[in-house]
């Protein structure tokens, strides 16, 4: 009968205790929906923005969303592509730090809600568990204890850090849309230059061939007494001439194999062909209004969020100036035999609230209140100072690829006409009208002037790459879906 009562009491007096624990629970979370946030809303500074470019192509299409790279019509260009945004290992290193910043905001939110633990001890000792006992005996104790803690958010401290958390993940994820926009624009230069470098390797041997039978027959002449040594001499140089670029070509092609491998995540090694260079279509010139950088490129996306998390963290600094506030509570058994551990009478129940505030800590959150000010700042100037470049890069790439295509043009027509002019040389000389001499500097003019076209032609394809990637590029789906897409092949 004592028992029983002992029993229904403790359970009375535990009810009491989680009834009242739900009331503090209750009024705290009041507390929380009714408090402030200090430090400042963050508001997207004003930007000035230039109404247009400096040069502007009226037939041009805005191509936002449209992958871009397809455009050169090259299936081998376009798998090198999807390779490198499945095996590239800076796209790895980015994509795993959003999982971890994922994971920081996962720390941040738990903080807004109360961290419930559970602990068990047992023991045996010697003495007098009474302290009343004038002979000590040997006894043991048992119990499990489910402790319950909360800070209760009152200032919007918690809050804040969840905000710059959720900004640095998001900064994150820009960050690893930068990084494909960069492995694409890089894979897709790398290739064309390499296909630049074929077409002059293909000039070189052609040439040396060509000279090195007009070396063969000026050796038959000059053994006959026909040409003279300085004659056969200017032929020879002609030849060594076109010999020394081989190797040369042949040197850089390996090496941007290389490159090329690794961008794609392999080992340095050959790299697939497919078109020529002749054959690569030109994409059409990107459209868009300076505006649309500020959404479009990832890496001013990503200045923002800095910018935000910036913000949020001088909230944090300054709410603590304010007293925290935290509820405890605790409900749990104990016995001095384990097997009676949960049905004894021994019940253990706690609850509790605690403060803490600063009185005196020397300017140290004054301190702190301050770097945080000043780390707003240097995210702001970075975030204006990113925009500036952008236009800065996207005007630079309209120049440089109308510019490059005025000057591929005129170089092409030179080609055109040193051919002429070679082939006029050649027919004056064999008919005794010039001498040798002229010959040697047609042939020359005309030989380095294939070599500089084919130069510029790689350098208007890679004028066209930066303009897309200074535009923000083009993608037929936001870029981390691409990415996923590239990984899974769904």
């Amino acid at each position: 009968m004592r028992k029983n009562a002992l029993n229904a009491l403790n359970a009375l007096n535990a009810l009491n205790a989680l009834n009242a624990l739900n009331a503090l629970v209750a009024g705290a979370v009041l507390l929380v929906l009714g408090g402030c946030m200090t430090g400042p809303d963050y508001v997207r500074p004003p930007v000035d923005t230039p109404t247009a470019w400096r040069i502007s192509d009226q037939g041009a299409r805005d191509l936002a969303n449209v992958s871009w790279w397809e455009q050169f019509n090259d299936p081998v260009l376009n798998e090198l592509i999807t390779t490198a945004l499945r095996d590239n290992k800076d796209l790895l290193i980015a994509t795993a730090r959003i999982e971890e910043y994922a994971g920081y905001l996962g720390i941040s939110r738990s903080q807004l809600f109360p961290q419930v633990g559970l602990g068990a001890d047992g023991n045996r000792q010697l003495g007098s568990p009474s302290g009343a006992d004038v002979f000590k005996r040997t006894y043991s104790t048992y119990d499990a204890v489910l402790g319950v803690n909360w800070e209760i958010d009152l200032w919007g401290k918690i809050r804040r850090q969840n905000e710059a958390a959720r900004a640095q993940l998001m900064a994150s994820e820009d960050a690893q849309q930068g990084v494909v926009l960069t492995l694409v624009a890089a894979v897709a230069g790398g290739y064309s230059n390499l296909r630049g470098l074929d077409r002059q390797l293909e000039i070189a041997k052609a040439t040396a061939k060509s000279r090195g039978e007009s070396y063969k027959i000026f050796q038959d002449r000059y053994a006959g007494g026909i040409i003279s040594l300085l004659e056969l001499s200017q032929n020879r140089s002609q030849y060594d001439e076109a010999l020394a670029v081989i190797p040369k070509v042949e040197k850089e092609i390996a090496q941007q194999e290389n490159a090329l491998s690794v961008l794609v995540g392999r080992d340095p090694g050959p790299i697939t062909r497919g078109k020529n260079i002749d054959q690569l279509v030109l994409p059409v010139v990107p459209a868009g209004l300076p505006s649309s950088l500020l959404e479009r490129r990832p890496d001013l996306r990503e200045a923002e969020q800095r910018l935000i998390a910036a913000n949020a963290q001088i909230g944090v600094a300054r709410a603590a100036y304010y007293p925290s506030i935290s509820l405890t509570g605790a409900f749990g058994v104990a016995s001095g035999n384990l097997s009676e551990l949960f049905s004894g009478a021994s019940k253990i129940w706690q609850y509790g609230a605690s403060l803490n505030a600063p009185v005196f800590t020397a300017g140290q959150l004054a301190g702190q209140v301050q770097v945080a000010e000043a780390q707003q700042k240097q995210a702001l100037y970075g975030y204006q100072k990113a925009i500036q470049d952008a236009f800065r890069s996207v005007n630079d790439a309209l120049i440089g690829q109308d510019r490059t295509r005025a000057q591929l043009a005129a170089q092409h027509q030179q080609v055109e006409s040193l051919k002429v002019y070679a082939d006029t040389a050649r027919l004056r000389y064999d008919n005794g009208y010039t001498s040798y001499l002229e010959v040697v500097d047609a042939e020359r003019s005309l030989f380095n002037a294939q070599l500089t076209y084919t130069q510029s032609q790689e350098t208007l394809l890679q004028a066209m790459i930066n303009l897309y990637k200074a535009m923000g590029g083009g993608w037929m789906v936001p870029p981390q879906t691409a990415f996923a897409t590239a990984v899974t092949g769904k």
